[in-house]
């Protein structure tokens, strides 16, 4: 059950590591930004996360950096993701997707569409199909921690103690003050050493 946890709240599900559209405090990256700026205002919010040693400050960077991550660029895939995110919260699973297929048909090169839909692939117990999609947003943003966690956790789940310990080591890498990627981290650590790899 810890490993559903720490993947929703790592792919952005949960309220606390992904607040929706209204709640939000975080000032996003403005939608009216040239793919340039939001790139480069990105970049910021990265090399800041990386040197950040305070959780609370850190936690607020990650945030502003979700928040960007929502914003599409189109008011149409951004209401979409929204109304995927409001199914999710219901337990919709099956409209969810719907939508979700919908964003990665019309935005393929969106990030955040491919990594909510893996999200709730894994809500489905679709676990393949949650891969393939964290794979995706990988390929699309591969500083994406969020995808990183959820990789790490899938793989925790299904006993691939050493590759789920990369890729919460790969997560720590762009978020070190991520406390749930440090959490497993030590955990696997002590694990696999028990185990004598």
């Amino acid at each position: 059950m810890r490993g559903v946890l720490l993947l929703l709240l790592g792919l952005g599900v949960l309220a606390p590591a992904l607040p929706s559209y209204a709640q939000s405090s975080a000032a996003p990256v403005a939608p009216a930004m040239t793919q340039a700026d939001r790139t480069a205002a990105l970049d910021k919010l990265f090399d800041e996360l990386r040197r950040e040693r305070k959780e609370k400050a850190a936690e607020r960077i990650a945030s502003r950096i979700r928040d960007s991550w929502l914003h599409s660029g189109s008011a149409s895939i951004d209401a979409m993701m929204q109304w995927s995110e409001d199914a999710v919260k219901a337990k919709k699973y099956g409209v969810a997707l719907d939508f979700l297929d919908r964003v990665t048909v019309l935005e393929p090169d969106y990030a955040e569409g491919w990594n909510q839909r893996a999200t709730v692939h894994f809500l489905m117990n679709n676990y393949r199909k949650s891969m393939a999609d964290i794979d995706k947003t990988l390929r699309l943003e591969p500083r994406h921690f969020g995808a990183l966690s959820g990789m790490g956790a899938i793989l925790k789940q299904s006993g691939r103690k050493e590759l789920a310990l990369d890729a919460y080591e790969r997560a720590l890498a762009i978020y070190p003050m991520m406390r749930g990627a440090q959490k497993e981290v030590a955990e696997l650590a002590e694990e696999l050493a028990g185990e004598g790899i």
